[in-house]
């Protein structure tokens, strides 16, 4: 009888391990299960649109940017050199930030073309830290119109001002300086990034918010802040306060606007027809590159209006075009009203536009 009860108490404690032992095995199932889930969504997430991977993405490297253009200015060494001119100035913070923006592309997108207004630099020695490899998850949620959900990389050229207003940044005028990453479509600027590092800077709030960074898709809209229109009844252009030129005045004396705001940056004009603090930035020279005017016009399509050359011409962006805008720009808040300038514009101002910087 003891050896028949020393067998039976065997038996049941063996049943009693294979039991915990399925259940165990069950249970790191379910966990294995739950695991794979967010590697599930992140596959999912990156078989979105190539378009929409890269601004997000750009979205991320431009507040990093941001952050290296305030550091810079906070240390005091600019590092100011003159490129063409007095009015054609690069400082450390420009060549830094397209280090970081470039670097960062390069990393996450090895096979995309950038075009960068710093041109060609040594990335070797980019600090990790300025690297960006993760996307903005709230941009990485924008929806990719279905006209462009097909696009490969190859199709892509990024357009990149890495300091937008260097001349005003060197003169405090911080709220004038923008970062700026335009995304080509084939010839078409589709998407922008704009960051502003400075947005807010002069509010006496305790912890208030330093910069900011909104951008655009055709398509899709606007994002990071709410356009606003123009005051109605009232003609507002902005325009350049550094590259002005003969035609520049003899186009506001024909266009006869109720009040003129003359201020840098291509990006910072731009902006301004966004929040609804102008009509129209109205520029008769060649001053202004690509890299100036990609992101802008995207956005500001995006949002439904308009940004071409002076005679009503869309600007191309592929990646072999020239650099300089070489017949102007203008741009409007809205579509309708560009149509008015356009026609109202002498066409001696327009045909003069390339030759002006000779004249200067």
């Amino acid at each position: 009888d003891q050896a028949y009860n020393c067998l039976i108490h065997f038996y049941k404690s063996y049943m009693a391990l294979l039991t915990r032992l399925c259940l165990t095995a069950q249970s790191h199932f379910k966990l294995s299960q739950n695991i794979s889930k967010p590697l599930l969504f992140h596959q999912a997430k990156m078989s979105s649109s190539v378009l929409t991977q890269v601004l997000a993405s750009s979205v991320a490297i431009a507040d990093k940017a941001g952050e290296i253009v305030r550091d810079i200015m906070t240390k005091g060494n600019l590092g100011i050199v003159e490129k063409t001119g007095k009015d054609d100035l690069q400082t450390q913070a420009d060549r830094s930030a397209q280090d970081c923006i470039i670097a960062s592309l390069a990393k996450q997108f090895p096979k995309l073309t950038v075009v960068g207004e710093e041109g060609e630099q040594d990335l070797t020695g980019v600090p990790a830290e300025w690297i960006v490899s993760v996307a903005d998850p709230e941009a990485a949620k924008v929806t990719c119109p279905d006209m462009y959900k097909d696009v490969a990389m190859e199709d892509l050229t990024v357009w990149v001002d890495p300091l937008d207003g260097t001349k005003e940044y060197t003169q405090g005028l911080l709220d004038h300086v923008t970062v700026l990453i335009g995304i080509a479509v084939g010839k078409k600027s589709v998407a922008g990034v704009v960051h502003q590092p400075y947005w807010n800077y002069k509010s006496t709030e305790p912890n208030a918010p330093i910069g900011r960074t909104f951008y655009g898709l055709i398509g899709a809209g606007v994002f990071g802040f709410s356009p606003i229109s123009p005051p109605v009844g009232q003609r507002i252009i902005t325009t350049t306060r550094s590259h002005g030129t003969g035609l520049v005045q003899q186009a506001l004396e024909v266009l006869k606007p109720s009040e003129v705001l003359k201020v840098g940056g291509a990006g910072h004009k731009v902006n301004l027809l966004m929040e609804g603090q102008a009509h129209a930035y109205v520029f008769p020279s060649p001053g202004c590159k690509k890299w100036d005017t990609c992101a802008p016009e995207a956005i500001l399509h995006a949002m439904g209006g308009k940004l071409t050359d002076m005679s009503g011409r869309q600007y191309e962006y592929h990646s072999t075009v020239e650099h300089m805008n070489g017949e102007g720009v203008l741009a409007t808040a809205t579509i309708s009203d560009h149509a008015w300038f356009v026609e109202n514009i002498p066409q001696e101002i327009k045909d003069g536009v390339r030759s002006s910087l000779k004249k200067k």
